[in-house]
């Protein structure tokens, strides 16, 4: 069977990609073990947000009394609450299904490899094929933990899959974006939730700032956060499972829960996508690539989680998959995937984009920060958001926008005004000179704009 294109991975990036192939008039094949949609929309960022949405909406429920509202009998419903997840889940599915038939585009489930150039087997059938975008995604990291493969230990594919897991307390190994988004759903719905962090804060890989204000946040919903905590061994207790590990002092410590959530980060799932010898060489389990996608092997492109140094966002995917059918067309890259905006579902919502202070002085670049506090914004006090802040990180000399932190209502929503400022040279004059209506969250941006001057 021949195809101008074959894409493995069905996936954001991958379906994505099969799309504008398509819409070019290119023939395109497109592989899937599983089912369309990839980890995004199956076991990770969807099925995530359903849930962050159902226990948003429980914690506003419960939290009516000072607006003078009363729920009597209010209840949740595990099970249901895993239904509508599901059933959020199918749609989007379905929708992948019918974008992949309007643009013809052949869908094969089964596990594809390349043997060579411009050759795919799947199934027993050989696929010849021009080019190949490989979107194999990621599966999630396990570190060397003695007693992580003991009954109640879970990655995020466990907890995301089908009617999940209903438990009364729950050990979060690992602080990052998985984690802190698991935090949220758990702790909603009446679990005990800790949180064992190897790194100093929250949230890591981001602004120092962001991750202390979500470390108080969280604990205001009742999660435990030990921040410096090397988790040493997991092993079976009464009750379920004993997590040891050695405190931010070097002492011994321990706590005990029905499960315990390695969430330590996802890898590259590449190692399988080769047949015999004919495979690229590989950095830390990914494949390395250009702007466009190329690989070191001719006619091979890699988007998304499987590429070596990707940031594993959905939305980038996305975009490396839009710049790879691109490339193969001969045609101008048509994003700008050097400026990739970060965010974390949880309450508050956090969003990041572009250089943080500290990145910036790191660089040697003079830089006058803005900051807005969500006590001095109207909308935010209606909705009694907790503290919060906006933060705008500017050139000293030019005043022009490097990156923007947020940890506010709607951040997710917001981040995306901040990121064209970004990308296209804005100053801090420019976002304080624009009206922006009252009372809104967006306000804060304006805010901490006029801070600079």
């Amino acid at each position: 069977m021949k195809y101008d294109l074959a894409v493995i991975g069905g996936g954001p990036g991958g379906y994505t990609a099969a799309d504008a192939a398509a819409k070019a008039g290119l023939s395109v094949v497109l592989f899937e073990k599983d089912q369309l949609g990839g980890t995004c929309l199956n076991r990770g960022c969807i099925p995530t947000k359903a849930l962050l949405h159902a226990a948003d909406t429980w914690r506003a429920l419960n939290g009516a009394g000072p607006l003078g509202l009363r729920a009597g009998g209010a209840a949740f419903d595990w099970a249901a609450i895993q239904d509508y997840k599901t059933r959020t889940v199918d749609t989007l599915r379905q929708g992948v299904r019918r974008l992949m038939q309007a643009g013809g585009v052949t869908v094969v489930q089964g596990t594809a490899q390349v043997a060579a150039e411009g050759v795919v087997l799947c199934g027993g059938t050989r696929y010849e094929v021009s080019d190949i975008i490989a979107a194999a995604g990621a599966v999630p990291a396990l570190p060397p933990i003695p007693g992580r493969e003991l009954p109640g230990v879970y990655t995020s594919d466990d907890l995301l899959a089908g009617g999940g897991k209903a438990l009364a307390s729950l050990v979060i190994v690992g602080g990052g974006v998985i984690g802190v988004e698991m935090a949220g759903v758990y702790s909603a719905f009446g679990c005990r939730v800790t949180i064992l962090e190897l790194a100093d804060r929250l949230l890591p890989t981001m602004d120092r700032e962001l991750g202390q204000r979500l470390a108080a946040a969280l604990k205001k919903q009742g999660v435990a956060v030990s921040t410096k905590a090397a988790v040493q061994q997991i092993s079976q207790a009464e009750g379920g499972l004993l997590v040891q590990y050695a405190d931010a002092k070097g002492n011994a410590a321990g706590v005990r829960a029905q499960g315990v959530l390695i969430a330590a980060g996802r890898r590259p799932a590449a190692e399988g996508l080769f047949a015999g010898d004919y495979r690229p060489d590989l950095e830390h389990g990914g494949i390395p690539a250009d702007a466009a996608g190329r690989t070191g092997l001719p006619h091979l492109y890699v988007i998304g989680d499987a590429r070596a140094g990707s940031i594993q966002l959905a939305h980038l995917a996305e975009a490396q998959g839009k710049n790879a059918v691109a490339a193969i067309l001969g045609r101008p890259l048509p994003v700008d995937t050097s400026l990739v905006p970060a965010c974390v579902y949880t309450t508050p919502e956090i969003a990041s984009v572009g250089m943080t202070e500290a990145g910036a002085k790191a660089a040697g670049i003079p830089v006058r920060c803005g900051k807005a506090l969500s006590g001095a914004n109207g909308r935010c006090v209606i909705a009694g958001a907790g503290a919060g802040f906006v933060k705008l990180v500017c050139r000293a000399d030019t005043g022009r926008l490097l990156g923007a932190q947020l940890c506010w209502p709607r951040a997710t929503d917001l981040i995306g005004e901040l990121a064209l400022a970004v990308q296209h040279g804005l100053t801090a004059a420019d976002l304080a000179g624009l009206i922006h209506p009252h009372p809104t969250f967006a306000e804060g941006i304006r805010a901490a704009a006029e801070q600079i001057g």
